[in-house]
């Protein structure tokens, strides 16, 4: 597995080693030494989630507030998605900055979300099956967003944001600057290190 810092540090693109032939192919998904021992703290994932959404789905953007913040480990098991992450943590120097990676079936990246970010997707292919490990469990009392289409984010979806197809709940997100933020020094840093 090879580990890829992107431009906000914290968020990592997990590529792993293929092994195919005629057979077909087999690689380690996830292993949790080598992943600590890159982050370099511990990451105790709990729940395993997975979707279908066809092509124009979007779904985002999403977090949750502490205690039940997350971080996440993502992956296209069939299709392709533009999956992006935003920093919400007040008092990062990436704050309000967005990060986007395309996740394949072909690919097998891996996009590694941490605490204090919001996420989102949208299906670049006719059909996606994506995947992910959360550190945390879902908490509907602490499920937050913010509006997808958001000037001061100006996230690149790829498509024209006419033809995105979303939830009721994602159509009725707040604003960038009115949605619940995380402080980068007090919320997020009590990481146990490896």
């Amino acid at each position: 597995m090879e580990f890829i810092r992107t431009e906000i540090p914290d968020v990592v693109i997990c590529k792993p080693k293929i092994f195919g032939d005629e057979r077909g192919y087999f690689f380690e998904s996830f292993r949790q030494d080598i992943f600590e021992e890159f982050l370099g703290y511990k990451v105790d994932f709990c729940q395993d989630n997975e979707s279908k959404s066809s092509f124009g789905v979007l779904r985002g953007m999403h977090y949750q507030i502490p205690p039940y913040s997350q971080s996440k480990l993502v992956r296209v098991i069939e299709g392709r998605v533009l999956d992006v992450a935003v920093d919400m943590r007040e008092g990062s120097p990436y704050f309000g900055k967005s990060i986007s990676h395309e996740l394949t079936a072909e690919n097998k990246n891996q996009f590694f979300i941490p605490r204090g970010f919001a996420h989102g997707f949208v299906v670049l292919s006719e059909t996606a099956t994506f995947a992910y490990k959360c550190d945390n469990y879902y908490q509907p009392s602490h499920d937050r967003g913010f509006m997808y289409s958001d000037n001061a984010i100006a996230i690149d979806w790829k498509l024209p944001l006419n033809d995105l197809l979303l939830s009721e709940k994602d159509k009725k997100q707040p604003s960038f600057e009115d949605s619940k933020k995380f402080d980068f020094f007090k919320d997020l840093y009590k990481l146990e290190l490896v």
